[in-house]
């Protein structure tokens, strides 16, 4: 099912190798020229715009664009109670390893009478996207609503789009934010929720930072608005990257596989390894697994596109350059050294270790966050964290000896870049 590239007995340049990989083919630029108005609209007119957009996009007609508080509570009263200990589960999880991530003030003496403090400081207020298109996501509720409010965000906004039966975002998605005492929650969704949160429209306030996974038209829209608003990453089509040699479990690695494929039909899902033999049985456990599962027709979809397939390598250093040059969102590394392989990789989103540790872990109950670098931006960026809603202000105080120590070498640099005023900023102090 999968198709194959045979890198064996070839060593391309990390570039070249980029070109070679199978990767999802995303034209964001398209969908900016589609965003556009959509945006501009809401700019002008709000929440006006905002419904006019939804009933044409999503077939609904708004009333109010806010979820009102009866609605969060009859969501987690009705919800089931099965899910409701899951997602409890996941909100506990996720809270201890995002704990750990806080950080403090740190205070620097550089010379006597001379500190620089790094101070931390949450934005004041965020829009957290949840999607909801193929599939419904309460988990992503968990995953942007917890580090933020371990970073001390005031104002949390969470934005979903209505469903045609209720009007309203995925009741699981309403009740999720009830169990975390989210109460600002709006019936939006699409660019025309990411031009609400960024503009404001009707009740809606602006918000300072929007993060959250979304569909091609909700990352061109946070590209446009990027500057206005801070945006953590353009998420493109999910990913899995599975290295693997003749020990994985090919039962393992096509489930695996399958369960990425599972989220849309442009989904990644590409196993490297040295073995032809475990190839050969991945491919036909994908043949007997594939047609027995509920979303059969977007996973064939996903698993025969050119974004998918299987790369064969003469041994795993080599596994590891594609993995490197590919930067996968999440990399499964399913072979006999498995800790000491995953300590080499240098890009990647989140990496699962071993045969009991499958990314449907990390999307729910691991304590680690899914909403991840995607398109190879790993290669530059990390996941969604504590540290996303956080910034860093530095604070200087230098007395007076201090800066005459140093008023030369700054008079210095000043005349260096033709900036003369600078300098003169320092020597107006010691002037007799």
């Amino acid at each position: 099912m999968l198709t194959r590239l045979d890198l064996r007995g070839r060593r391309p340049d990390r570039l070249t190798l980029r070109g070679l990989l199978p990767r999802a083919a995303v034209d964001v630029a398209a969908a900016v020229a589609a965003v556009e108005p959509i945006i501009a609209d809401v700019r002008h007119r709000g929440a006006d715009a905002v419904r006019e957009a939804t009933a044409r996009f999503d077939g609904v007609v708004l009333g109010d664009i806010r979820v009102g508080p009866a609605d969060l509570a009859v969501a987690l009263v009705e919800l089931d109670p099965d899910v409701r200990a899951a997602l409890e589960i996941a909100i506990e999880r996720v809270r201890v390893v995002h704990l750990a991530q806080r950080r403090s003030d740190s205070t620097t003496q550089v010379v006597p009478g001379g500190t620089v403090t790094e101070r931390w400081v949450p934005v004041d207020r965020v829009g957290l996207y949840v999607p909801g298109g193929l599939a419904m996501y309460p988990s992503t509720v968990v995953m942007n609503v917890v580090p933020a409010q371990i970073a001390g965000v005031a104002g949390i906004a969470v934005a979903s789009p209505p469903q045609k039966e209720t009007g309203r975002p995925d009741a699981r998605v309403l009740a999720a934010c009830a169990l975390l005492g989210v109460d600002e929650v709006y019936s939006v969704g699409g660019a025309q929720a990411i031009a609400m949160l960024s503009f404001g429209a009707g009740v809606c306030e602006p918000v300072d930072l929007i993060t959250g996974p979304g569909n091609i038209y909700v990352t061109a829209a946070k590209r446009l608005l990027r500057g206005l608003v801070g945006i953590d990453a353009e998420a493109g089509p999910t990913e899995i990257v599975i290295v693997a040699d003749d020990s994985a479990d090919p039962v393992h690695v096509a489930a695996d596989l399958i369960s990425q494929a599972e989220h849309d039909p442009s989904a990644a899902s590409v196993l490297v390894t040295a073995s032809e033999r475990l190839a050969a049985a991945v491919d036909e456990e994908l043949a007997r697994l594939v047609p027995a599962t509920k979303h059969a027709g977007r996973i064939t979809t996903a698993l025969t596109g050119p974004q998918s397939g299987t790369v064969l390598v003469d041994e795993l250093d080599a596994g590891l350059a594609v993995v490197d040059a590919y930067a996968p969102e999440h990399l499964e590394i399913q072979t006999r050294d498995a800790d000491n392989l995953a300590r080499r990789v240098r890009n990647a989103g989140a990496i699962f270790v071993g045969a009991y540790s499958p990314v449907s872990l990390g999307d729910y109950c691991a304590g680690s966050n899914h909403v991840l670098p995607t398109g190879g931006c790993a290669r530059h960026s990390g996941g969604l964290s504590v540290q996303t809603y956080l910034r860093g202000i530095h604070v200087v105080h230098y007395d007076e000896v201090a800066l005459r120590d140093v008023a030369g070498h700054i008079v210095t640099l000043a005349d260096v870049e033709d900036l003369p005023a600078h300098g003169e900023a320092i020597t107006a102090r010691f002037r007799a």
